[in-house]
């Protein structure tokens, strides 16, 4: 017999990154992202494409006014300044497993993280969280009524859905109905950060012309006094901005930057925001709000990114991101929007410079204009990559982007696509212990473990459903596949994998569950309208035939079964949809 020398260990290109599984398992060789930096700017991080801008060399720290003693202070911000670990950046050290409560502080007080925690909310349901770099990736839903659409009920019920799909904060956009009675009823009942865009409800019976000082403080004093936990305040469009969307193909398209350029317009003046914006920061100050700054000249399309107009914009923004530091207020900022591919590391790693590292929040962004319906789709495949180069949070998009309001399926969408790109990131960036439900999910697999796999899978019971159209039986096999080719089976006789073997996924013995019924195969003819219920109630069907449902293992047929009886139960028993 011929023995082949060894192969080669394969050198491959490593800066450093630490492992995403906690207890390296696996082969492969791990993250390709640059070595994790933290407490310095870069956390994790993307390698810097040739070209991209350095980090800033300041943090909040350089713009620190004189300390204030435990007693005089009153946010995050300042307490981490202090040395103070709160009880906030504890439970944040406790829910980020690779983050001490000594890092979250360090990260809090050079202003890289915030901790979105207003003193109202926290005395409600609030379970405190940080949105930074150095900390998982977050995403945001968005929810709100509409002049011509829902209610405060319904809005309730929609903020309870996005957290139940993963939802790390949500903003209530509200633009109708009763809007206090809706944002409070939403900050009573939630456990995540809630945040707003006041300037709705600023112009609410008002004409934005009739806009003034007063009504813009006395509205902010009441969200941060119902407890919203930070502002997306658009100051950083300014009136010299305006001329440079004039030949924009869609010109602004956010609604806060549209209705104060009208203003700015009508008035011949300067961004009220902008002028009152000290003024703005005591007010927030007082609650722990948090700032948002918003993108009121992000780009509505791929033909006006990164133009002008957005840089000016985001050289204003850091400014602000200063000012609000000295003001020992928390800050994050908004950015784009719609973004050819090609161009979103540089955007975020602009952002990284002009406003030193403060937390990039940003929608999307969509890298194609021409999917509307499927915008969860376009805007996910630009969350990611805007994740792994520096956002810190990924403002979901909904199918119903540009097209509607979203209602509660649609939410669910969003979140999900919007996770699987935060998710995707985390794992790129070597974020220890990341990767650890993946390789529990692929253990699943490699064992044929079809119960523990739809366990494991973030939406369990579309999972479960969408297995048992095809094939109604807990075989090691799948209906894409069958019996004789299906590479998992066909591996697992080559070679004995110790995942497939392992006590935690081995199965009892085999079931055979009853087949779909025309109803449920009618229900799933129609699967991208499914309601929760419908798919709740069609998920379970084998888990309940299998006896799952009361806590019991169902079977791999793999271990119990030989090939010639397993290739007998498939023919019986595979369901062919349309026959």
């Amino acid at each position: 017999m011929t023995h082949l020398p060894p192969a080669s260990p394969r050198q491959y290109p490593q800066p450093g990154a630490l492992d995403p599984s906690s207890t390296g398992q696996g082969t492969t060789p791990g993250s390709f992202a640059a070595a994790p930096d933290l407490g310095g700017a870069r956390a994790f991080s993307s390698p810097d494409t040739p070209g991209m801008p350095e980090p800033s060399d300041k943090t909040a720290w350089d713009f620190n006014p004189a300390p204030r003693d435990a007693e005089q202070a009153v946010t995050q911000l300042e307490k981490a300044r202090l040395g103070v670990i709160t009880p906030e950046m504890q439970r944040v050290a406790d829910r980020e497993a690779h983050l001490s409560a000594e890092q979250v502080r360090d990260e809090v007080a050079a202003g890289r993280m915030i901790i979105p925690a207003n003193r109202v909310h926290l005395g409600y349901r609030l379970d405190p969280m940080a949105i930074g770099r150095a900390s998982l990736t977050k995403i945001n839903a968005n929810i709100g009524a509409s002049p011509v659409s829902s209610g405060t009920d319904e809005e309730v019920d929609k903020m309870r859905w996005a957290v139940r799909w993963g939802g790390d904060t949500v903003m209530d956009l509200s633009t109708g109905g009763d809007l206090d009675a809706c944002r409070d009823a939403i900050i009573r009942d939630s456990t995540v950060p809630i945040g707003t865009v006041p300037i709705y409800s600023m112009i609410i019976g008002r004409r934005i012309e009739d806009l003034s000082y007063d009504v813009i403080l006395k509205t902010l004093e009441q969200q941060a006094a119902q407890g919203v936990d930070y502002f997306t305040i658009h100051a950083g469009v300014l009136r010299q901005h305006l001329d440079l969307v004039t030949d924009r193909l869609i010109g602004i398209v956010s609604r806060g930057g549209s209705l104060l350029a009208k203003w700015m317009l009508v008035h011949g003046k300067q961004n009220p925001m902008y002028e009152i914006f000290d003024d703005i920061c005591d007010i927030m100050r007082q609650y722990d709000v948090s700032f948002s700054l918003g993108d009121g000249l992000r780009p509505g399309g791929l033909s006006d990114a990164t133009d002008a107009a957005q840089i000016a914009e985001l050289e204003t923004l850091g400014e602000l991101t200063e000012r609000a530091w000295a003001k020992g207020v928390q800050v994050m900022v908004e950015g784009p929007g719609h973004v050819p591919f090609d161009q979103i590391e540089y955007n975020m790693k602009l952002q990284r410079r002009l406003c030193h590292g403060a937390p990039f929040y940003v929608l999307g962004p969509l890298v194609t204009d021409v999917f509307p319906g499927y915008d969860h789709i376009t805007s996910c495949i630009g969350a990611t990559a805007a994740a792994y180069h520096g956002a810190s949070m990924l403002c979901y998009v909904t199918p119903k982007e540009h097209l509607g309001l979203p209602k509660q399926e649609d939410v669910k969408q969003g979140c999900i696509a919007y996770k699987i790109a935060a998710h995707a990131a985390d794992v790129a960036l070597g974020i220890p212990g990341s990767r650890d439900w993946d390789d529990e999910l692929t253990k699943a697999r490699a064992a044929l473990n079809w119960e523990k796999h739809f366990d494991l899978a973030f939406d369990t019971d579309t999972a479960r459903a969408f297995h048992d159209e095809d094939l109604d039986v807990d075989t090691d096999f799948c209906a894409m596949c069958g019996h004789d080719w299906c590479s998992v089976r066909i591996s697992k006789e080559i070679v004995e994998f110790t995942s497939g073997k392992d006590a935690n996924f081995a199965w009892d013995k085999p079931k055979i569950s009853q087949a779909l019924s025309e109803e449920q195969q009618a229900i799933l003819e129609k699967r991208g309208v499914l309601s929760p219920e419908e798919i709740h109630r069609l998920a379970n069907k084998t888990k309940q035939a299998v006896g799952a449902d009361k806590g019991a293992k169902a079977s791999c047929h793999s271990d119990f079964i030989d090939d010639k009886k397993a290739q007998e139960v498939q023919d019986r028993k595979l369901v062919r949809i349309g026959a």
